[in-house]
């Protein structure tokens, strides 16, 4: 009995649980994607969005403030400068790169943007402002020292234009101290010490903060898609899946949050122990991103069998909610690790663990001869996405976890 249900099982596994494998893929300045979606946004849900957006950003404008603001007051009153325009430009540059690659983008854009005032400044002292061959030697030394140090495009591109303001808009006094050029490093290193400022405390909160965004968010996908299947109701299923297309964004972010944990924690002395967990959740985030495309073939599947003729098995919305309970429990299991709670992280990621084997063994019953195949979908994307979530919370290896996942589906009640 055991090798007859175990057939339907690997089927599920191999033809419809690998599937995922073959999907598509699809701080300041991140951009979540509308989806490909063509429907306009509701004004009101469009302002709730933007006010989100701005309650959990709200730190990045408030630090690209200051920093600006202190770095033009250093530039006045430590330099002299009457106008230090260099000073909170180079600053809200500098705070402008993503957290996590901060440091090294910071250190091109002081570089980029201070060599590119300094090269103005001489120039034009040299050659006279505004006038053809100002314009063209400025533009070629500064490009090409910046692509000699090896700057990205983005830092080229500001280079030259931060020197091609000094040579049209604003061209030097006849004072041969480098002004923009002091203004410039004052302002990179006002940002570089303000942006490690903010994380100097509690490194890794943001990290732990994106963790529990971007599993309650996945778990409120699977809730939509359960509540769908429930009542058979197609609208609602369409909407689940406009938001599973969103998710992708989240796990971007994610990564982005875990680079910029480990810049904060290399630069913390005292805190540098921590860099260990933070290495063992970066693999857990590759299986974040397989079960974020599962719960969005997932949702495209509930879509096509709501629509169809067939009617939705009873059981089949309480194993897409069960799944999402499971989601919720690994993000709690994963954020407690993060923050050195070893004992609350197991009890969530056994919760996690018994949840996502539960919504298996109900998905698995439903795995019988004549199915349509939107059903045989979702029960492969089911067990795929808990395949995903053991990998990415429990310590065993890929062939104990599809064990383990085998066992539910074919123990009682098979």
């Amino acid at each position: 009995m055991a090798s007859t249900a175990a057939g339907p099982a690997a089927t599920a596994q191999d033809v419809l649980g690998h599937g995922r494998r073959e999907a598509t893929m699809t701080w300041w300045g991140a951009l979540v994607r509308r989806g490909g979606s063509d429907a306009a946004p509701r004004p009101g849900a469009a302002v709730r969005e933007a006010a989100g957006r701005l309650r959990r950003g709200w730190l990045p404008v408030v630090e690209a403030t200051l920093a600006a603001t202190v770095a033009w007051i250093l530039a006045t009153r430590l330099v002299g400068h009457p106008q230090p325009f260099f000073a909170p430009a180079a600053a809200l540059i500098v705070l402008g790169q993503a957290r996590g690659q901060r440091m090294r983008r910071a250190v091109e854009v002081v570089l980029g943007v201070a060599a590119g005032v300094l090269v103005a400044d001489l120039v034009v002292q040299a050659l006279g402002p505004r006038t053809t061959w100002t314009v063209f030697t400025v533009i070629l030394l500064t490009v090409a020292l910046a692509v000699a140090i090896g700057a990205s495009s983005v830092t080229v591109v500001q280079a030259a234009v931060s020197a091609l303001y000094l040579v049209v808009v604003a061209p030097p006094t006849e004072s041969l101290v480098p002004f923009r050029f002091v203004d410039a490093l004052i302002g990179g290193g006002v940002a570089v010490v303000a942006s490690q400022l903010v994380d100097a405390r509690r490194p890794l909160a943001p990290l732990v903060a994106e963790f529990r965004h971007t599993f309650q968010e996945l778990a409120g996908v699977l809730d939509e898609i359960a509540a769908a299947l429930d009542r058979g109701d197609d609208e609602a299923a369409l909407a689940a899946l406009e938001r599973a297309r969103h998710a992708d964004a989240g796990v971007e972010r994610l990564r982005g949050a875990v680079q910029a944990a480990g810049e904060a924690l290399r630069l913390n002395l005292r805190r540098r122990e921590h860099l260990g967990r933070l290495r063992s959740v970066e693999g857990s985030i590759r299986q974040i991103d397989y079960a974020v495309r599962n719960v969005r073939v997932l949702a495209r599947a509930a879509v096509t069998l709501t629509r169809g003729p067939a009617p939705v098995p009873a059981d089949l919305g309480n194993a897409v909610r069960t799944l999402a309970g499971a989601v919720r429990s690994a993000g709690d299991a994963l954020a407690a690790d993060l923050t050195g709670q070893e004992g609350i992280a197991d009890t969530h990621a056994e919760r996690a663990d018994v949840a996502a084997l539960e919504a298996v063994r109900v998905a698995g019953r439903l795995f019988t001869p004549g199915q349509t195949l939107p059903l045989a979908m979702i029960i492969g994307q089911i067990r795929a996405t808990a395949i995903d979530l053991l990998r990415g919370v429990a310590g065993d290896d890929d062939a104990t976890v599809l064990r383990r996942v085998d066992a539910a589906v074919t123990g009682p009640g098979r």
